[in-house]
């Protein structure tokens, strides 16, 4: 007979998790990791001011949890692309146009995500975080490139797309007129054709996804 509120209880305790963890990441978007304080997150949560504490074992485990969060909504906006992908060449298009979804291409988000790259030089949980989203954006871009690209080549085309794609949420922070979403998705196309060279890239458009 017991059993049954314990679920439920359970249930309830899933749900006022997620719902702090999403008001930690509306706070962190508008204002970045320093916005983040418990009363903040409890008010923005609707919720009182020390019920963080009861579902959380203190703040640094709900941002970090905001941040896992934060991951995965970009890593499905990738993922979201990649099925719909019919080529190797559609499917780095995918990577690309999911790392700059248009719904959070602004100012305040690209600030939000260079306050998190400057903790996690300090941080170490964060920064695990950090390498998990390098790893998958290195193994999405590796199994597209291996016709291509010989292995040794694959990691510094990796290392360069990555740079590229920091740089330039780097410079979307620093105003609203410095780089437009479009601008963003072409200087990364660019480099992409620069550096595999236009045979290369023919050979991926021709290629369906998966072979």
């Amino acid at each position: 007979m017991s059993a049954q509120p314990k679920k439920q209880k359970k249930r309830i305790e899933e749900i006022r998790r997620i719902e702090l963890i999403e008001a930690a990441y509306r706070i962190f978007i508008r204002d970045g990791l320093k916005g983040l304080t418990t009363t903040r997150i409890c008010h923005e949560a609707g919720m009182s001011q020390g019920i963080l504490t009861y579902y959380f074992k203190d703040k640094e485990e709900v941002l970090f949890e905001m941040v896992r969060h934060a991951n995965r909504i970009l890593m499905d906006e990738v993922v979201m692309r990649l099925r719909a992908a019919r080529t190797r060449w559609d499917r780095i298009l995918a990577v690309v146009d999911g790392n700059f979804p248009e719904s959070r291409f602004e100012r305040n988000t690209a600030n939000a995500w260079i306050s998190f790259y400057a903790e996690a030089a300090h941080n170490e949980r964060y920064a695990r975080l950090q390498r998990l989203f390098y790893r998958r954006l290195r193994s999405n871009l590796a199994a597209e490139l291996a016709p291509v690209l010989e292995r040794e080549e694959i990691a510094p085309f990796v290392l360069g797309f990555a740079a590229m794609l920091d740089g330039i949420w780097l410079r979307r922070g620093h105003s609203d007129a410095d780089i437009s979403l479009l601008q963003a998705k072409q200087l990364l196309v660019q480099y992409t054709r620069n550096s595999l060279g236009e045979t290369a890239v023919k050979r991926l458009q021709m290629l369906p996804s998966g072979e």
